[in-house]
Order: C-alpha cells, then structure tokens, then sequence
C-alpha cells in the first residue's frame, strides 16, 4: 500500500468521462476503458460457455480452419446437375421459411422462377400454386449454396462451382443478374425473365466453357487483391469483377461460341460491378462450412435472412438455426422510393461479413460509404469496432487504411454478448410489395435475440456436457 503511495498514479476509467476528466485535470496518467454492460439477460449463460474448457481451442481450430480454406471456381453448371434440384424444387436465401411467411421480396423471386421453370403461366398463377403447397422450398445453406437477396435457386438456373482444392469441399451460387429490376429483388416483369432465359441458355454455358479452357481461377488471391484496391466483396465487387472478366475473357474469345455472344457476354459482365459478389459469397461459404461441427466453440458461421426472419448458425452447435425478425436497413434510397417502400433484411450475402469482409471491411472500400449513406471516417470506425467482437485478423485480406492489418473475422457470440456491440452489415433494399424490385442500399445489424438464443443453446450444451460427466 506505501508503494502505491509513492508512485505515480494511473486511473483506470471505465464508464463515466466525469471522473477520468477531472483526474486528468490534476495531472494524473488516465486510460480510459471503453466498457459497456453485457446484452440483457446474457449474464447467465455467458458464465458456463466462458468456462468451458473447450472454447479456445475450439475457436482457435475453427479459426484456423476457416483461414485455411483456398477457393477455386472450378464450373459453371446448372442447378439440377449440381445440387440435383427437381421440378418444383427451389431454393432461397436465409433459414427455413414458408410461403405463408414468406416476405414480399421472396414471393415475387418464387412467382418468377415458377414462371421461368415453366411450372406456370404467369405470376399470379405462380402464387396460387405455391398457396396450395405446390412448390417445395428450402434454405440455400442447406445444401451448400448462398443466393444474394431473396436467393432463389431453380433447376435451370446455372451456378459457380467452388471448391477447396485441399479438401474437395464444395459450394455454390447462382450468376448475378446485376441491379434494379431483377428477381433476385423479388421482380418478375418479362424483362427479368428474359433476361433469366438468356443466363440460362448462352451466358451459363459460355461462362463453363471458358472455365473449362482456362482452368480453375484462384477466387481466394482475387479476393486478397480487391481488397486493397478498394473493393470490400459485399456492396462494392468493382476490382474483382474486372479481374475475372481479365482472367477469362480470352478463354471465352477460344470457346467457339458465336463472337455476337461472345461480346454481349463481356458486356454483361464488364458493365455489372456486381457481377463478382456471386463469387465473393460461395467463396465465404465454403470457408466457413470448414469451421461447422466443433463443439465448444462459439464462432458463428453464417448469418442469413430472407426476409421474415434474421438467423445465424455457430460452429458449436451443427445446423441449428437461432433466429429473430429481420430488421429494416437505414440508408439511400433510389429515384422515388422511400422508408415505407423497403422490405425487411434479406439475403444470404451477410456470410461476407461473417468472413471478415463487407460491413466488416469497410475501412478498404472508403467509396462504399456514398452508396450506404455514411461517410470515410465512419467506415474506418465500423472497421475498428469490429475488432471487438471477432476471434482473429484474416491473413489475406489486408486494409491499408491500417497498416495492413487483416479484416476482422470470427464473429464469436460470447464477444457480442459482453459488449453488445452488434455485427454490421452493409446491404441492398428490396421493394417490400412483390414484384418492385432494389429500392436502394444501406446499413443493418442483426436482431440481438438471435445471439442470446445461441449464448443459450451453447449454455445448455455445456451444462448438460458437465452433467454427464460429473455422473
């Protein structure tokens, strides 16, 4: 106690700035601590998860797991062939939900597809079917697959194959239609379809003949570069779909397809700064399926919504879904829309901020701030306050505003349940009414319920593991 006397005193400050200010007024060393309570009613459960044994090593595993995943785009094929859809089959974005529940945005992208699959005739046909249970739906995670916004996978619907040449590891994802009216934002109009024909029947196989000539492209080296050259794979894909169509343009040139095709191909792609992101997102899909079924880790490895629903999965606790009402984004808004025309979150393509990029490498794509309604300065901040809930730095994915230091990746749910502070996403509007489409772009965060019901699940784990073990 004399030495502390003696010393030179250091206040530790957490909470009130009215203490530390006046410490530092009387010359005292301050740091203050940037400290908030845990989320309501997380108190009970954080206790038996941080005091699993497992959780270090498990999330230190997962981590390790993930970053070591490698993507290549090794095919371009249709949807029945690589996940052996059936007629009536479909596929969406985030977890299980129903036509009963489905959000507008959904609906519209299941009444097209109907549509394009020749199931019916027109869209009010589509719905009237899928009322009477007609069509089949599942989540698109639930076999391998990420679709962006409403995410829906039909038959005849091409999709990238990637895959981790390591391991032989899978994943998918439908081509990207570009912006506006498309059906991925719940459209329908015979624009989209047609458009939706010609994918099918000239852009698809010209795009697997060109893989096939070229060979696998290094998906994961395009994603290292991108990001620092101001792209962050979620909202703003430019670099990385310029790199693409520069790897693969010559291959599609040499596929002897018809040169007309050809250069309707190149630009489509060229002139689609998205086009990419369906890339970006199986290429974080098949990281983090690396880091699934390890018990005692908190490491969550996927968020997805469709639109009803906002879910997330974690590594601890194998395909379980703990989920809470999608959240509207605050944003920009494109020509007359407004708040009151936006739908509710949606999508699959959050799997890019639970892998270190989007909302969480924003700091490398300062320009993204203009298309989501912040600014440069709040984009570094996002960044920064991402650290704080993420296990690890990616080792590729590298933001000079930072000296290089890597993204922040490895959302762990016992971090967000001590600070509160929330993942942040950064996203495309749909039209809430079936059949809009895009509406404009903005910033969301998940429903905090949906990490407590996970803080619980792994709680419940860990008691009834200790339980058994202590009989």
């Amino acid at each position: 106690m004399s030495d502390l006397l003696r010393s030179e005193p250091h206040v530790i400050s957490a909470g009130l700035r009215l203490l530390a200010d006046a410490a530092e007024r009387q010359a005292a060393r301050v740091t203050r601590v940037d400290w908030a309570p845990p989320l309501a009613g997380a108190a009970d459960d954080l206790v038996p998860v941080l005091s699993d044994p497992r959780r270090t090593p498990a999330n230190a595993l997962a981590v390790q797991r993930m970053f070591g995943v490698r993507p290549h785009l090794i095919g371009v094929v249709p949807a029945r062939t690589a996940l052996d859809l059936q007629p009536g089959e479909f596929l969406h974005a985030g977890p299980p939900v129903g036509w009963e529940r489905a959000a507008g945005p959904l609906r519209g992208a299941l009444m097209g597809a109907a549509v394009f699959e020749g199931l019916a005739d027109s869209p009010d046909a589509a719905a009237q079917l899928a009322e009477r249970g007609a069509f089949a739906l599942a989540p698109c995670h639930s076999r391998g697959a990420v679709g962006p916004m409403a995410g829906v996978i039909s038959p005849s619907m091409w999709l990238f194959v990637l895959q981790d040449p390591a391991t032989g590891r899978r994943s998918y994802c439908s081509l990207n239609e570009g912006l506006g009216k498309v059906l991925r934002y719940g459209a329908f109009s015979p624009e989209v379809l047609n458009r939706l024909t010609w994918m099918s029947e000239v852009l698809g196989p010209l795009l697997a003949a060109a893989v096939r000539r070229h060979g696998p492209v290094d998906v994961a080296t395009i994603l290292a570069q991108m990001v620092q050259m101001g792209d962050e794979a979620h909202n703003r894909n430019r670099t990385g779909t310029l790199m693409l169509l520069r790897d693969l343009l010559p291959s599609m040139i040499e596929s002897g397809m018809a040169s007309g095709d050809v250069a309707r191909a190149a630009a489509f792609i060229g002139g689609n700064d998205h086009f990419f992101l369906n890339l970006a997102m199986p290429a974080c899909k098949l990281a983090l399926d690396a880091a699934r079924d390890i018990p005692g880790s908190t490491l969550v490895v996927a968020m997805a919504r469709n639109g009803t629903d906002f879910g997330i999965q974690v590594a601890g606790t194998g395909d379980q879904w703990f989920t809470g009402p999608a959240l509207i984004p605050q944003g920009l808004f494109l020509g007359g829309y407004g708040p009151d025309d936006a739908g509710p979150d949606i999508g699959d393509s959050a799997i890019t901020e639970t892998a270190g990029l989007g909302g969480f490498a924003m700091a490398a794509a300062p320009a993204i701030a203009a298309l989501v309604g912040g600014t440069a300065a709040e984009a570094l901040a996002t960044t920064r306050r991402m650290y704080e809930i993420t296990l690890a730095e990616h080792p590729l994915y590298r933001v000079p505003a930072l000296e290089f230091r890597g993204t922040p990746a490895g959302i762990d749910v016992t971090l967000v349940a001590r600070t509160g502070i929330l993942p942040q996403i950064n996203t495309g509007m749909a039209g809430k009414v079936a059949g809009t489409g895009q509406v404009g772009a903005g910033l969301v965060t998940p429903p905090r319920e949906v990490f407590l019901a996970a803080l619980h699940a792994l709680a419940r784990a860990t008691t009834s593991r200790s339980g058994t073990e202590s009989g």
